[in-house]
């Protein structure tokens, strides 16, 4: 795939307006952390259909499941993701609405791409039909929660959180951080050890439950003040002696499948960021040329001075560059494939890299205005930086695709 489809263009156009009508106009109340964003994130999804035809394929993929037949080739091969023009649908929004407001799109998809994915690929078939569909429309929000006060990168060897059997129930402890949709989440998929259990190699498995609001003894934060993506809320979980029947624990299994699907959920958040970073890309890129046309100093535009000529030209470098990867997931999608999870880390680490700096180039060509909130870069580069955190850290993603690269030589 080298461009955009007539199709992909129009439903980009569509959703463009929706987000200028209906999310531009309030980006400050999102960016105070006065509206959450999830009444204007159910409109959208709404207005385009986007969960009623997740939550129909959803529902008839189980029914499949539950009669044991097998879908189509793709599946049999192992492959369970969209068609190239599905990936493109779900893509795009993601690109639009990173243009005005990168939070909104953290919140969306942790919600229904990982949490609500999670129980899609680990969960009973009861468990999926139960928990997955108001998820994928949004009417209940999800919250993944795995880091911890005292583990961020290595989130499996300092994982203090932990379940102990009692009868035929599990009590669980402990607290997690840094959880995005954590204050307002209806569904959490609670990530911690299993005490009692330990395997061959002396660790404890890792394994995963399904948590309501409101369960006794847990406690959901405020939400927390952060340097950028201010429209996705984050919290803190708090654990005292959480009781929940074997019926939530993800699976019904103890088997410690939740590293794996720990695993999976980062390689498809890591393949994300692209179609994130891309936004952001472009919304400074249009910003900056205009301004770069408009301001003027020492008697004409600054476009015309060539280090500002400079600065344009590798923003619109990293856009093609980064557009590229988009385009590659959406390719693959469509040949039954996506990418391995030393591919995904590069895609990740690459484009992150390429908006935070895309970014800074931007405050810096708008000089002291660059500076100020008035001025949407300002916000832009604060939102971008935490793509080179969250869904591992740079320095993991160069660890993974080093790793993968003296493996495979």
């Amino acid at each position: 795939m080298i461009e955009w489809s007539e199709q992909h263009k129009q439903i980009r156009s569509m959703v463009r307006r929706f987000v200028e009508a209906e999310i531009v106009p309030q980006i400050d109340e999102l960016e105070h952390g006065d509206t959450p964003p999830y009444d204007v994130l159910r409109k959208m999804m709404r207005t385009f259909g986007i969960g009623d035809m997740a939550k129909g394929k959803f529902l008839a993929d189980l029914e499949r499941k539950k009669k044991g037949e097998v879908r189509e080739k793709k599946e049999r091969e192992g492959f369970h993701g969209p068609s190239a023009d599905a990936m493109a649908m779900q893509l795009i929004p993601i690109i639009e609405l990173c243009r005005h407001s990168p939070g909104m799109v953290t919140a969306l998809g942790v919600s229904i791409g990982l949490t609500a994915g999670a129980i899609e690929r680990k969960g009973t078939l009861a468990q999926q039909e139960e928990f997955v569909p108001p998820l994928l429309t949004l009417e209940k929000v999800g919250a993944w929660a795995i880091t911890e006060p005292g583990s961020g990168s290595d989130a499996f060897g300092s994982m203090r959180a932990s379940a102990r059997r009692d009868g035929d129930d599990y009590i669980l402890n402990g607290s997690k951080t840094f959880i995005t949709n954590g204050p307002f989440a209806d569904t959490i998929v609670f990530i911690c050890r299993l005490e009692g259990a330990a395997g061959p190699d002396g660790e404890l498995p890792i394994v995963s439950f399904i948590l309501d609001r409101g369960t006794k003894g847990l406690e959901q934060s405020k939400p927390l003040r952060k340097m950028g993506m201010h429209s996705s809320p984050t919290g803190q979980l708090f654990l005292d002696d959480v009781r929940v029947p074997r019926s939530r624990l993800l699976g019904e299994s103890e088997e410690g499948g939740a590293r794996k699907s720990a695993k999976d959920t980062f390689g498809s958040e890591r393949t994300g960021v692209a179609a994130m970073a891309l936004g952001i890309i472009e919304r400074c890129l249009e910003l900056s040329r205009e301004y770069a046309k408009t301001r003027v100093q020492f008697g004409k535009a600054i476009g015309e001075f060539q280090l500002i000529q400079l600065k344009l030209a590798k923003m619109e470098v990293a856009r093609m560059n980064v557009q590229n990867l988009v385009f590659r997931q959406i390719e693959l999608a469509g040949n039954g494939k996506h990418m391995d999870f030393a591919e995904a880390s590069a895609a990740k680490l690459y484009s992150a890299q390429s908006a935070m700096e895309v970014c800074l180039e931007a405050v810096q060509l708008f000089g002291g205005n660059g500076y100020m909130a008035e001025y949407r870069v300002e916000q832009l580069c604060r939102d971008a930086k935490v793509l080179q955190i969250y869904g591992g850290t740079d320095e993991i993603q160069i660890s993974q695709i080093a790793r993968t690269l003296l493996r495979d030589a």
